[in-house]
């Protein structure tokens, strides 16, 4: 097998309806829930109208500049599935435009995250299929390899495997290991549930703050009087 230009089977897929339910969770809770150690980094930033995504990972390792798997990639995936590029962080080439991207929406794709540039902006920004990416180029990409499929990848530190849950709303995009979906998933509707609550105090002036000062007693923090 030669490492570096290879297409594998995705062995395992978190289910399309369990990932669906992440489309009423902000990302920004999720992170809460995995006590903020995971992010893909922050270049990552949303390049459609907006809208939340959330589905299964087809992962591909790119070759900076190039999109030869990410054609191929389109060729294999599922609908709902999201097609996650570590293209290196490269922004001299765009990875995709507004052709590959329609063709992923007309697909019925989860979304696509590209940490490399994308081209056709404007198109892209009207749209309300999810695309996340790294910077914007006019510069159009090769198409001659290598790369592969449906491997572990990395971006800014976030490992994601195929399969793995994919999410994303306007804070940026976020990885959930395959086997702590479910477990997140009751644990981020309890925080939104504790939010709601904390809204509702707000609004009718009770909310409560004394854990600040408790902390700085904590903390033998000097307050002048």
């Amino acid at each position: 097998m030669n490492n570096g230009l290879r297409i594998l089977k995705r062995r395992r897929a978190v289910a399309l309806d369990l990932a669906r339910r992440f489309l009423d969770v902000p990302v920004a809770n999720v992170s809460d829930c995995m006590s903020r150690m995971t992010a893909g980094g922050p270049r990552l930033r949303p390049m459609h109208s907006g809208g939340r995504m959330a589905g299964p990972a087809l992962t591909i390792k790119a070759r900076p500049g190039d999109n030869l798997m990410i054609h191929k990639a389109l060729q294999m995936a599922k609908p709902g599935d999201v097609i996650v590029v570590d293209g290196g962080g490269d922004l001299t080439n765009a990875l995709v435009g507004e052709i590959m991207i329609g063709d992923a929406a007309r697909q019925g794709l989860g979304g696509m995250v590209l940490n490399g540039a994308i081209r056709d902006a404007a198109e892209i920004r009207q749209g309300s299929f999810p695309v996340f990416a790294a910077g914007v180029t006019h510069r159009g990409p090769y198409k001659d390899g290598p790369g592969e499929i449906n491997v572990a990848i990395s971006i800014d530190g976030m490992v994601i495997e195929p399969g793995d849950l994919v999410i994303g709303d306007d804070d940026g995009f976020l990885c959930v290991p395959f086997e702590d979906v479910s477990a997140l998933l009751a644990a981020a509707n309890k925080k939104q549930e504790i939010e709601a609550r904390m809204i509702a105090d707000i609004e009718a002036g009770t909310f409560d703050r004394s854990w600040v000062d408790a902390t700085l007693a904590r903390l033998n923090c000097f307050v002048e009087q």
